[in-house]
């Protein structure tokens, strides 16, 4: 059967939207300027990943997002050069905020400060202000927003999931195994005003 090149396949309509959109889109948001089924929009992601298979470039994905970036193959150099540029700026109270969201996953204010044992306000904004993490609307608390890692921190680290961070399956047993058998009361929370966001 010969293929009509003149029809643009879905993996391609994916990849030029992303492409021209020089950023991230929502799964929703992408869904819909394309006019497809969720099932269609994953097949037609699942076909793009296999089309850049070995190339420059892949694509992103969060649990809310997608975006086109440079691939882990190509981007080791890049890699370095984005964390030493983020440990410079940021520092370890940084690190330490993007570290739990990337290996717990979503995660509220509470639960992040709870983790470091300190007020995180300053940094979470300046994360947020920076583009490395979002806030979205917490299903289980509308009290409190969940923070997730964003395409563009995926993109830095050179991953395309969390997944693919390194002792990712070590790291986040850890940190459930440390919330289960900690209380609040083990760790208080410093404020901010007496410095304890370092």
């Amino acid at each position: 059967m010969e293929v009509d090149h003149s029809k643009p396949t879905l993996a391609s309509r994916i990849e030029a939207r992303l492409f021209s959109e020089g950023a991230s889109l929502s799964r929703t948001k992408l869904q819909k300027i394309l006019a497809v089924s969720p099932e269609e929009l994953a097949v037609g992601f699942q076909a793009l990943r296999d089309r850049l298979l070995g190339s420059g470039m892949a694509l992103i994905e969060t649990g809310l997002e997608v975006a086109l970036a440079v691939s882990p193959t190509c981007s080791k150099e890049i890699e370095e050069a984005h964390a030493s540029e983020l440990k410079r700026d940021m520092g370890d109270a940084g690190l330490e905020v993007l570290s739990i969201v990337l290996y717990r996953g979503p995660s509220t204010r509470t639960e992040i400060d709870y983790i470091r044992g300190v007020n995180s306000a300053s940094t979470v904004r300046t994360l947020l202000e920076r583009g490395l993490i979002e806030r979205t609307h917490n299903p289980n608390d509308a009290r409190e927003y969940l923070y997730r890692p964003t395409t563009d921190l995926l993109a830095h680290l050179g991953i395309t999931g969390t997944g693919e961070l390194p002792d990712y399956a070590t790291m986040a047993a850890e940190l459930a195994l440390f919330e289960k058998t900690h209380t609040p009361q083990d760790h208080g929370t410093t404020s901010e005003q007496s410095g304890g966001e370092s």
